[in-house]
């Protein structure tokens, strides 16, 4: 259909408890890429919402003293306030205690009951609340839920309930997931759903005896509906089915649904499609199952107390710094899409995103800004130049650099995305340093100064647009510091990344520091005690090494022809490289940080006397050489194409 809708959803989150920066992830990933879908000139909803019905719900509600109802009440507000704080713009929030999701629920049940689907049954087994998952007796050894993520313990459960025939759908699951091949990501996931489809789908209980709190089973109000039957159903309540057909045609199926990777396999990957076949409904395009954010290296967890607020940090930053708050916000979406690439597990700290902060925005992408506006007020009068020619290299840059981008963001890649913004603003940069304006005006060449100042502007403001979904409200600042004409909400992918759209004799707004440095206090260093020094001095010495030491190493340049990623691990990645005297493979700790297609071509350093060793079971034959920036490695690659083999002296 012409008219379709991008309908793009994120997990609904229980209410049992505010919401956390790891709550926050996939709706900020939310956010991004419906800014994105709607800066192409598509129509969205993007929709996101609590999930009420639960147990555990319940059980948090009755801890405080409240009834149910006024409880989730006054939770459910929170997460809307958040999202506001974070700057998300959603189209839908949905409630599942809401009469309209009632409705469709109890809809659903009484078709897949009338086709056969749902039948009566007696349950026997072990449960999990947290969770709220039922799991085989195989799956639990030691009385604690079997899920990585949880391990409590878990409850043995006897009552008669209705079943869902979810063993009717395997075969057909697994015949969408083959002919579909991009419907579930990231691959390893798929992987998962399929062994865990393979291992035998048994039928699901979804319903529980009604103790007060939960959707009622049509005709037999002594039961409930299980939440997971009844949270998975809010993704068609919003569409206006099935009363709204003009609605419901628009928007369906989903284009993309956002799910944690906890709940991946065995709700969202299996049941809910089952569910939709048994309807009839057409199955979802995409169902992506993102990673998990941990604290410093431990899991988020309400009983640690590390469970942080992400508004709170987005104001400590914005403290820290002197930028605006939103500002600080968009620092913080930036980092959480930048630092891994989505779908992995990832790890927030704060010296992180300080230093992504410090590094990527103020040095890199601020500094481009301010210098630029800094000479055209000192040398132009504030007014933008008029150029005498063009920028072919910036031009040609911003130009590819913007298709390879919208394939990116298109897939989910805002890593690479990001990555391949970053090095257009790499080259602006280095451009600026090249070219010299403070040099050429010295030298009376005014005019050529200010084809080089223009030419840096565009790519400012092709930036702004390419950044505009991850860090809207930096977008809109460097637009009005720019000196754009028009509203900046009208901008579009295609038409305002087009060379030469910035009017010259326009007056810039700027410059004004968007990303002040955040400085580390430096620690108070004592001073060594007299008879300390000599040992000082021969502990440096010994660090030392001599150049005939220094020769022995063999660093080169080398090209990276091809690159995957080693399996089993996380970090790693196997590269095949030449290095002038034929192809070696070498095993690089980069996968965080790096794609493996991005590599591809790149010419890198390469320490090759290296003495081989295998990892996880790869023969490594040299190492890649990268700088260490707060725990990031960053390639060191040379500044002009050279071949491959040169030798670095």
């Amino acid at each position: 259909m012409d008219n379709k809708v991008f309908y793009l959803t994120t997990p609904i989150y229980y209410v049992n408890d505010v919401p956390h920066i790891g709550n926050a992830y996939p709706t900020m990933v939310a956010d991004i890429v419906a800014r994105f879908h709607k800066l192409l000139g598509e129509k969205v909803l993007f929709v996101t919402g609590t999930d009420e019905n639960a147990t555990k719900v319940a059980e948090a509600a009755e801890a405080e003293g409240l009834p149910t109802q006024e409880f989730v009440d006054r939770i459910a507000p929170a997460f809307e306030k958040v999202w506001k704080d974070l700057n998300v713009q959603y189209d839908d929030f949905i409630r599942t205690t809401e009469p309209r999701h009632i409705k469709v629920v109890q809809e659903v049940f009484r078709r897949l009951r009338d086709k056969g689907d749902i039948y009566k049954g007696t349950y026997e087994g072990w449960y999990c609340v947290p969770d709220e998952t039922f799991f085989r007796e195989s799956e639990i050894t030691d009385g604690l839920c079997p899920n990585p993520e949880c391990r409590r313990p878990v409850r043995w459960v006897q009552e008669e309930n209705y079943y869902f025939r979810l063993s009717a759908y395997q075969d057909r699951l697994l015949e969408w997931i083959e002919a579909n091949s991009d419907a579930l990501r990231p691959e390893f996931r798929k992987n998962e759903v399929i062994r865990f489809i393979k291992q035998g789908l048994q039928d699901m209980s979804i319903s529980r005896a009604n103790r007060g709190w939960g959707i009622p089973v049509p005709d037999d109000p002594d039961n409930v509906i299980y939440v997971w039957f009844d949270a998975l159903i809010n993704y068609l309540t919003v569409t206006g089915w099935p009363d709204d057909e003009e609605k419901y045609k628009k928007v369906w199926p989903p284009d993309v649904q956002l799910t944690g990777k906890e709940i991946f396999v065995r709700f969202h990957c299996t049941l809910w499609p089952a569910m939709l076949m048994g309807l009839g409904l057409e199955l979802p395009k995409q169902l992506f199952g993102h990673g998990f954010w941990s604290i410093e290296g431990e899991k988020i967890s309400k009983s640690k107390g590390n469970a942080i607020s992400p508004a709170k940090v987005a104001s400590d930053l914005a403290e820290q710094s002197g930028a605006s708050r939103d500002v600080a916000v968009d620092a913080l979406r930036y980092f959480m899409v930048r630092e891994v690439p989505f779908g992995q597990d990832a790890d927030y700290s704060w010296a992180g995103l300080v230093g992504r902060f410090n590094s990527d925005l103020a040095n890199d992408l601020g500094n481009l800004l301010n210098r630029t506006l800094s000479m055209i007020k000192s040398y132009f009068g504030g007014v933008i130049p008029e150029p005498t020619g063009t920028a072919e290299e910036l031009k040609s840059a911003v130009e590819s650099t913007a298709n390879e981008v919208q394939s990116a963001f298109n897939n989910l890649e805002f890593s690479r995305g990001l990555e391949l913004i970053w090095s257009i603003i790499g080259a602006a940069n280095k451009y600026i340093d090249e070219q010299a304006p403070w040099r050429l005006m010295k030298e009376g060449k005014q005019q050529e100064a200010g084809t080089v100042l223009y030419s840096t502007c565009e790519v400012a403001r092709a930036v702004a647009v390419m950044i505009s979904p991850v860090m809207p409200s930096v977008a809109r600042e460097m637009w009005k510091q720019l000196g754009n004409p028009g509203d900046f909400e009208s901008i579009n992918w295609n038409d305002s990344l087009k060379w030469g759209l910035l009017p010259s004799g326009k007056a810039i707004a700027g410059p004004q520091p968007i990303f002040p440095r955040i400085e580390e206090k430096p620690k108070k260093e004592e001073k060594p005690k007299k008879e300390e020094e000599p040992e000082k001095a021969k502990v440096e010495t010994e660090q030392l090494i001599s150049y005939d030491e220094f020769k022995k190493l063999d660093i080169r340049i080398a090209e990276i022809k091809s690159a995957e990623r080693v399996k089993g691990a996380d970090k790693l990645l196997q590269l095949v490289v030449d290095d002038g005297e034929g192809e070696r493979t070498v095993v690089a700790g980069i996968a965080l940080w790096y794609e493996p297609e991005s590599l591809v071509g790149r010419k890198v350093v390469l320490l090759a006397n290296l003495q081989p060793a295998k990892i996880r079971g790869v023969q490594s034959n040299g190492m890649l050489l990268a700088a260490d920036i707060e725990g990031r490695a960053i390639i060191l690659k040379p500044d002009e194409d050279v071949p491959a083999g040169s030798k670095v002296r």
